[in-house]
């Protein structure tokens, strides 16, 4: 649907810009610190994701994909919406999401508001699995498909995630195949 949006600031509050792309004003619901630091007349680029509902279409900008996939993580989560997802994003930020599910620790979603201790515990129950190595965006679809090259040859999930993020170290940029021959010699000398 949309994308992203790259546009001039119209105008801003607390939780949302209005960009102005080609002549059409975008209203875009946005995290304070973004809203904030926005300066109208400005050139401002988000990601965006696009949600319909009954009542409304509203349109969710962030500065970066991770942000935006962990947006999309939170709303998969029954008894998240998207503004309650937004306020997670805002306060604990990317990173102590991702720590706080790894962790397990459900305590760092019952200090956001409007987040209960049901819904926390779900939140890192749901999603235990889907975040990997400290970001809620997960893996690149190069890792996602190497560990699943590696799950597929009979290799423990974990197992395979671990020789992929140690093979991904000592390589930038590899292709797949390349890769998976490095994540292979990694679990062969484990």
């Amino acid at each position: 649907m949309i994308a992203s949006l790259r546009g001039k600031i119209q105008s801003s509050s607390l939780n949302s810009l209005v960009l102005d792309v080609s002549g059409v004003g975008y209203l875009v619901q946005v995290i304070p610190s973004l809203a904030l630091n926005a300066a109208v007349g400005n050139e401002c680029f988000v990601h965006t994701a696009f949600v319909v509902r009954e009542d409304a279409f509203t349109i969710f900008g962030f500065e970066t994909l991770e942000e935006l996939a962990a947006f999309d993580l939170l709303r998969s989560v029954t008894g998240v919406g998207p503004k309650s997802a937004l306020s997670i994003i805002h306060q604990l930020g990317v990173q102590d999401l991702s720590a706080a599910v790894l962790n397990e620790d459900d305590s760092a979603f019952k200090q956001v508001s409007g987040i209960g201790p049901k819904t926390a515990k779900l939140i890192v129950v749901t999603l235990a699995g889907k975040i990997q190595g400290g970001s809620a965006r997960g893996a690149s679809s190069t890792d996602t498909d190497v560990v699943s090259a590696l799950t597929g040859l009979g290799y423990q999930q974990k197992v395979a995630e671990q020789a992929v993020a140690s093979a991904k170290k000592d390589t930038k940029d590899a292709t797949k195949e390349a890769l998976l021959r490095i994540a292979l010699q990694k679990i062969g000398k484990g």
